[in-house]
């Protein structure tokens, strides 16, 4: 509250203003600020007490504050003059209780008064002095503020009793976002005022900028805590005065000694807004590009002519935090040169990307290495050629040569991540200690905004490679399905999600076709997205019923905590029988595409709770499906848009499902087109979609084979003829050998129910035998004299994908063969 704020809002004038205002006093008010601590002493003691009560700064701080305010007990008009070491005073009891009250601590409520007061650099003139004093709360040290003003000023010309009436007041109105919140905290500071004078006081800081003092609700005046304000010329003309005296080192008259104040605290205050104008503009996403350049351009041209920007190699890639002191073998990237040159004209010798160390010799490596500003006022012409030595047929000292130069380290943690390079023309005033204090409080803000920037993307790196690493890489062609899959991350920060999608190939030509959502974005979601995935795949591969499957992965999920909840839409599509099983959990519901007439619908499917919530029963439909239909399934990421029914992106997701295209990428790419667009995306996407081919009853072969040792011979003869039946005698020797091989592992392993043998054509040409036994085989090295064990070894070798699945009844044993080229 030491110094005011030049406006140009009349002193009678302002909010609240009224007709009755016209009566408020001309002029600023000089305005007295002085603290009092618990121990009754004076830390703080304006410029404006100075002059008000007559002692120094240095005279009044830690003094008593009744030796030098008037602090006696309240007395009539016509009292005893009471004395103190800086003049003589005269106390009135008109406004209220005595200061001395205050400063003992005897009320905890404002108090006011008023004095005459004789001070001694005024030739024993007496001053009428009015004074609020407000008892402080809080952690500090501080226990009283008084305010005190020379009642001269306050008069109004047609009414001497005025001045009873004159209180702190503020203006009456604002709509400053929080100023309510403030109002509210405000009487926690100052507990005698009432939150309607707390509103008052925020209005007036937030909106106008200065305290006023106030004669009646409708009569405001502004406030300046100073003796008056000189013209702005004048007050030019005696800084300039202040400054030239002080360069010639001569001893300052007292009326300078204030401009020499104020010199300083311009030049600080200038310092301060150029500072909090930089920490304005930069980190304003946590984008690593984009905020070296936004540090960058903060400082040109306010703060200089050119600013290159210098970061270590794991910075720039993104990696870990940057291990070690940095050395003469450190590579430093150019990341970003701004400068107010004609273009073009340091790009060539000095263009961004470029890494480069930097020699134990030069300015660069001392900041690098001990962390701090180094300020050269003049690049001299040696110096010019020291760095330029290092540019290889390349002539940087016409640039550099005569120029000023300040390198900040930019730090964070104590570890430096980069440096600043800044650079002012030679007719423009060198960097002096001050600018060396400010270039290493801007490259503070500015290296703390880009260690933000690099965390966030090294966690999103990290979240990044662990969510690539647990999303499959889904085969386009599965047992009588064509997919196409799409995963788009999300632009909201921390846009890794817990999208997934997945397929499993399960017993009887069957796949399973999965997409599931974790709530939720980050590191997090991706590992438990991974942890349900891989839960999911081993549940599939056991084939479960959708239902059971979901039922058991909810209950994995309670296991595992109840940190996260998730979304799963669970199908399986049989293309022997033409159709389709699924469960929901809490999903979006997919999409059927009809070929017969290009009809697309949402399926009606029980919506079930979300995995996690724990003990919610779930329920599977069965749909028929027709060879050509199109199942498509997504996350809602692809359909939600924050403010819009959800049916609006359903609506257009049918819709576009419905599109012709000419493949199944295209497809994809169609419905990302139609929802994309609408609000931006927000969150991550998965989407699959299936084309249902189906299998034709002439592709499929079963037969029941006893489980008896003479039914080897029989399923070798049936596999043999429906090969030749089917054109594939080329594959007739190997498939004769692996059946021979499934069966009698499954005769062995028998419990006496029929056993079954499938063959079915499509891609490729799979081999199925189901037995009654739930023990999986497993492949063992086999000796050269070994009995057993050899069997399954052969069919490793010879066949393009093996595997074994439990069942409700037992177990499949299965191998593909991959077909033969058609001629």
């Amino acid at each position: 509250m030491d110094r005011g704020t030049e406006t140009g809002v009349p002193p009678s004038r302002g909010a609240g203003e009224s007709a009755s205002a016209e009566h408020a006093p001309a002029g600023r008010i000089p305005l007295a600020v002085v603290v009092v601590d618990r121990e009754g002493m004076v830390s703080h003691w304006s410029r404006g007490a100075r002059r008000l009560f007559g002692a120094s700064k240095e005279e009044a701080l830690g003094r008593p504050a009744v030796d030098l305010l008037p602090v006696s007990g309240a007395l009539p008009d016509i009292a005893d003059e009471n004395t103190t070491p800086y003049g003589s005073y005269v106390a009135h009891d008109d406004l209220g209780p005595d200061l001395e009250s205050s400063l003992d601590g005897r009320l905890p409520y404002r108090a006011a008064g008023r004095a005459r007061l004789a001070v001694p650099d005024r030739d024993g003139d007496r001053v009428d002095v009015l004074w609020w004093a407000y008892p402080l709360v809080g952690p500090g040290t501080e226990r009283l503020l008084v305010l005190a003003a020379d009642t001269d000023g306050l008069r109004h010309e047609d009414d001497e009793g005025a001045v009873e009436r004159i209180a702190p007041g503020f203006a009456l109105h604002t709509d400053f976002p929080g100023a309510d919140e403030l109002a509210h905290r405000l009487p926690e500071i100052l507990p005698s005022m009432s939150v309607g004078e707390s509103a008052r006081i925020v209005s007036q800081v937030l909106e106008l900028g200065y305290p006023v003092l106030e004669f009646s609700q409708n009569d405001l005046i502004p406030v300046t805590p100073d003796w008056g304000v000189p013209r702005r010329a004048e007050r030019k003309a005696r800084r300039e005065r202040a400054a030239r005296a002080a360069q010639a080192g001569e001893t300052l008259p007292e009326d300078l000694q204030d401009d020499v104040e104020d010199l300083e605290y311009a030049a600080v205050r200038e310092r301060l807004e150029f500072l909090n104008e930089v920490s304005g503009r930069i980190g304003t996403s946590l984008d690593l590009s984009r905020t070296i350049v936004e540090v960058s351009r903060a400082v040109v041209p306010r703060f200089t002519d050119v600013a290159g920007t210098y970061l270590r190699e794991q910075v720039v890639a993104g990696e870990g935090f940057p291990d070690g002191v940095p050395d003469t073998t450190t590579m430093w990237h150019r990341v970003a040169l701004e400068h107010t040159d004609e273009p073009g004209r340091w790009d060539d010798v000095v263009p961004v990307g470029e890494a480069m160390p930097f020699p134990a010799h030069t300015p660069f490596f001392q900041c690098m290495t001990s962390g701090q500003p180094v300020l050269v006022p003049r690049i001299s012409e040696q110096m010019g050629h020291m760095i330029a030595s290092q540019f290889e047929k390349r002539d940087i000292r016409p640039l550099i040569t005569g120029r000023s130069m300040l390198v900040v380290p930019l730090k964070a943690r104590n570890v430096v991540l980069g440096f600043m390079i800044l650079l002012r023309h030679p007719e423009r005033v060198e960097f002096n200690d001050m600018d060396r204090v400010t270039g290493a409080e801007l490259a503070a803000r500015a290296g703390l905004v880009l260690d933000n920037a690099r965390m966030y993307t090294y966690q999103e790196s990290v979240a990044e490679t662990l969510q690539d690493s647990m999303l499959p890489n889904i085969p386009p062609r599965m047992a009588g399905c064509d997919i196409a899959t799409r995963y788009l991350p999300g632009t909201l920060l921390g846009r890794v999600g817990g999208d997934w999608f997945d397929s499993v190939k399960l017993p009887g030509a069957r796949t399973a076709l999965v997409v599931g959502d974790v709530m939720g974005h980050g590191l997090n979601s991706a590992a438990m997205m991974g942890q349900l995935r891989t839960a999911v795949q081993t549940m599939a591969a056991l084939d479960l019923p959708p239902a059971q499957l979901l039922r058991n992965l909810d209950d994995l999920a309670q296991r595992l905590g109840d940190t996260y909840l998730a979304t799963c839409l669970y199908a399986v599509y049989d293309p022997i029988a033409g159709e389709l099983h699924l469960a929901n959990a809490g999903h979006i519901p997919p999409v059927l595409v009809r070929a017969e007439d290009g009809r697309s619908e949402l399926l009606d499917l029980p919506t079930g709770a979300p995995i996690g919530v724990g003990g919610v029963p779930f329920e599977a439909v069965r749909v028929r499906v027709a060879p050509g239909d199109r199942l498509v399934m997504c996350t809602d990421g692809l359909v939600e848009v924050r403010g819009e029914d959800i049916g609006v992106g359903l609506a257009t997701l049918c819709e576009s499902a419905a599109h012709p295209a000419a493949s199944m990428d295209d497809a994809c790419d169609t419905i990302i087109r139609a929802l994309n667009p609408r609000g931006g995306r927000k969150d991550d996407v998965a989407l699959l979609m299936a084309r249902l081919s189906g299998i034709e009853p002439d592709d499929v072969a079963e037969w029941r084979l006893a489980p008896s040792p003479p039914e080897v011979g029989r399923a070798r003869a049936v596999v043999r003829e429906q090969l030749h039946e089917w054109g594939l005698a080329r594959l007739v020797d190997s498939a004769e050998l692996l059946v021979s091989e499934l069966v009698t592992n499954a005769v062995r392993r028998s419990h006496g129910r029929p056993l079954e043998l499938r063959l079915v054509r499509g891609e490729t040409l799979l081999c199925e035998v189901d037995d009654d036994d739930h023990t999986l085989p497993t492949l063992l090295s086999a000796e050269p004299t070994a009995e057993f064990g050899r069997g399954l070894r052969v069919v490793s070798t010879l066949a393009r994908e093996w595997g074994a699945s439990r069942t409700g009844t037992g177990k499949t044993v299965w191998f593909e063969l991959t077909l033969p080229r058609r001629r």
